[in-house]
């Protein structure tokens, strides 16, 4: 099964982009990859990583040594992630058949407009995830259909594994204190979603962090954000945070989904401050399941593509997007809707995806097994919550792969790299003609 180029890159031709390469014609063939090698990181969260059970290595790490102080060796990576994907340590609830390794190709370039990403990975199954969690209808009601693996309702067999491939970037421009020497291993928490120690809804509801920004869970964190670097419930207050975020102490992240970005032709944008934030604006995907009729949204255009919903045993023969500018209408309650009728639980929309959340551009293709993403992502954005990539900076960047219908822990995840644009450093961006 070949999956094609976004049908959305025709949008990346602007005015005035005599300055911009065409990124569908750029020759990575001239450009260097960088083999990045990613592992299974399990549980091995800020706190683990600092305590007695990371024998050896807990004192170094709160000193703020690198993690590649001691994991220098050749295949480190790979031998740990085939340890820890077992269960053999870190690893509570083992996914049957979960590979610990993944090799990324990175290469990057950039002209006076742009920088350009590009990401290649082999896929652990022989398709592609584009497919995300569905709404199901039973008969009677429109339910939730889909869970990533690591959830107990797809471990105990009541739901299938569903949810989208993705990749992930995070970007420090040396403002996050330790960030150069630990990556993303200063914003993975014990108390987080599927973490030791995970939270309860009346913790939550008794913080006064979270309660004063609006949120039910506890996400990825920066340790500058808590009075103890290990405590979530530990939060500073509003104005400490906003003094660290003024001053550039957040790291960016830019998460290209398979299905929720890939659908239009975007990567949506976020940051990581006191807790995992979309960008300002509006991103490109939207829930589709209307809680005051209990049912979805929107529907496929029957008339555009021959259908208004599928069933799962059209599953992964297609890509599955609702976009509402091109395939989608509001749904119709009074069609003859049958037991087992599936609809996306999310809506796309290009159109209206605006701000900061809406910065990044991107191309993907997955072929013979392999997804290959481009990020288009702007020169010297000057948003609050956006680092600006500028040509002659270096930056240190930490890559993560989301892969076999998994969220939250179960990516794999790579240690800290940097990228220099016409600078010297790990991962070096050309400059294009």
């Amino acid at each position: 099964m070949k999956f094609s180029k976004s049908i959305f890159l025709p949008l990346l031709v602007v005015a005035g982009a005599a300055s911009a390469a065409d990124p569908a014609r750029i020759d990575w063939g001239r450009i260097s990859a960088q083999r990045v090698p990613l592992f299974y990181p399990g549980q091995s969260s800020y706190e683990w990583v600092r305590s007695p059970a990371h024998k050896g290595a807990a004192s170094r790490v709160a000193g703020g040594e690198a993690c590649t102080y001691c994991h220098d060796e050749a295949d480190a990576e790979k031998d740990m992630g085939a340890k820890i994907v077992t269960g053999e340590r870190l690893e509570p609830t083992p996914v049957a058949g979960k590979n610990g390794f993944i090799e990324l190709l990175v290469q990057a370039a950039y002209d006076d407009r742009n920088a350009y990403l590009r990401f290649q990975w082999k896929t652990h199954n022989p398709f592609p995830g584009t497919e995300h969690q569905f709404l199901r209808f039973d008969g009677k009601e429109w339910k939730v259909h889909g869970y990533p693996k690591l959830d107990q309702v797809v471990r105990e067999g009541k739901q299938p594994g569903i949810y989208e491939d993705r990749m992930s970037v995070m970007i420090d421009d040396g403002k996050v204190p330790g960030f150069a020497k630990q990556g993303c291993w200063l914003t993975c928490h014990d108390g987080q979603r599927d973490m030791p120690g995970q939270f309860t809804r009346d913790e939550v509801a008794a913080n006064t962090l979270l309660q004063a920004i609006k949120r039910n869970d506890v996400r990825k964190y920066l340790p500058e954000t808590r009075l103890d670097p290990g405590d979530w419930k530990t939060g500073k207050a509003a104005d400490e945070i906003a003094r660290i975020k003024a001053g550039g102490g957040f790291v960016d992240l830019i998460q290209w989904r398979a299905h929720r970005s890939h659908g239009v032709g975007m990567a949506d944008d976020g940051h990581v401050l006191e807790f995992r934030y979309s960008d300002a604006g509006k991103d490109m995907f939207s829930g589709n399941f209307d809680r005051a009729s209990k049912a979805p949204r929107f529907m496929w255009d029957e008339k555009k593509v021959g259908y208004r919903s599928i069933t799962a045993d059209q599953l992964r023969k297609g890509e599955h997007f609702l976009v509402r500018e091109s395939n989608a209408v509001p749904f119709d309650p009074r069609a003859p809707w049958k037991e087992g009728d599936l609809v996306p639980d999310y809506v796309l929309s290009r159109a209206d995806a605006q701000g900061s959340a809406a910065d990044n551009n991107a191309i993907a293709s997955w072929k013979d097994g392999m997804w290959t993403v481009l990020l288009i992502r702007p020169l010297g954005l000057a948003n609050a919550d956006d680092k600006a990539l500028k040509p002659g900076g270096v930056y240190n960047v930490g890559f993560a792969v989301h892969d076999d219908n998994i969220t939250t822990r179960g990516h794999h995840v790579s240690f800290v790299r940097t990228l220099g644009l016409g600078a010297k450093a790990d991962i070096e961006a050309v400059k294009l003609p």
